[in-house]
């Protein structure tokens, strides 16, 4: 079996990668907690002890973890996107993305619109849902997703290496670490997107209508919109991080980490359209629209 990453999804690394972030994310893996010894991930899940460190070290590189010979793995950051352990009478300085998404499938109608690089982040918390309805917890009528993603044509600043880290290339190849920005869009994209058909092909939600664009622009920031209720903003910010690529390259890079990105959650006051949620939403709303219409091209 290759453990090699492609364009297509379903890699083991990436299977594994995608399953420790999840469980970050919905805060199996608290903060301070150990990660069980790779032996037992490896066995766990059914995949060899070379693919579960080329996870480790990639996790560690994002800054979610940290490993120490003799001590194990141990969980050091929480995500923005996960939810924070409760705390009574304490101010919410961050939102959740996890916590946003189930409100919105708590609904009847799920409608979000959504800006971000790559989608990797909305994919796991989506397939938390999807698992919810085919469970029985909750059960909507329709799903209703827009997409806006960076076009694959242009050259996006970041993911870079930095001078004098190129990795090599053959003359005339395209940048690989834009390759692998691309990659992991379309692994993720189409993840989402099956995901939320399949839904709809068995039986469990009877409308279901996914819409995903690309806009010739590099994000600067994630945008995630219940229209007309609440909306979570968050901005990228450029950090100097080691990427591994396919052939185990190991590149000194400049990119943006989505799981680390602060989100910040505005709410429509339906009795105050002057109020700053209700400036904020109608303002990201129109800014959204306007891109959906005039500078997107369909996928």
């Amino acid at each position: 079996m290759s453990e090699e990453r492609g364009d297509g999804g379903g890699t083991e690394f990436e299977r594994v990668l995608e399953e420790l972030r999840t469980r970050i994310a919905d805060g199996t893996y608290a903060v301070g907690s150990q990660l069980p010894v790779q032996r037992e991930l490896a066995e766990e899940l059914n995949v060899s002890r070379d693919t579960v460190q080329r996870v480790i070290r990639e996790m560690n590189s994002e800054g979610w973890i940290k490993s120490r010979q003799g001590s194990g793995t141990r969980v050091v950051k929480s995500p923005a996107h996960a939810e924070p352990p409760p705390k009574e009478a304490a101010p919410r300085v961050r939102a959740a993305l996890g916590t946003f998404i189930a409100r919105a499938f708590a609904q009847p109608v799920v409608q979000l619109d959504v800006s971000t690089l790559t989608s990797e982040t909305l994919d796991a918390h989506i397939r938390l849902q999807v698992e919810r309805i085919r469970l029985g917890e909750i059960r909507p009528e329709s799903v209703k997703l827009r997409m806006l993603l960076p076009s694959e044509t242009m050259e996006h600043p970041y993911p870079r290496a930095k001078q004098g880290e190129e990795p090599r290339q053959e003359p005339g190849q395209p940048d690989r670490l834009q390759q692998r920005l691309h990659a992991i869009t379309r692994r993720h994209t189409a993840s989402v997107r099956i995901a939320l058909l399949d839904l709809k092909s068995e039986g469990l939600v009877p409308e279901v209508d996914v819409e995903i664009q690309h806009v010739p622009v590099t994000p600067t920031f994630k945008l995630y919109l219940r229209p007309g209720v609440e909306a979570l903003f968050g901005p990228y910010a450029v950090v100097e991080r080691t990427i591994l690529l396919d052939d185990l390259t190991e590149v000194e890079a400049l990119d943006v980490l989505g799981w680390g990105a602060p989100l910040t959650r505005h709410v429509n006051d339906e009795g105050d359209p002057d109020a700053p949620g209700s400036v904020f939403m109608t303002s990201m709303q129109v800014w959204f629209d306007s891109y959906w219409n005039l500078l997107a091209e369909g996928l």
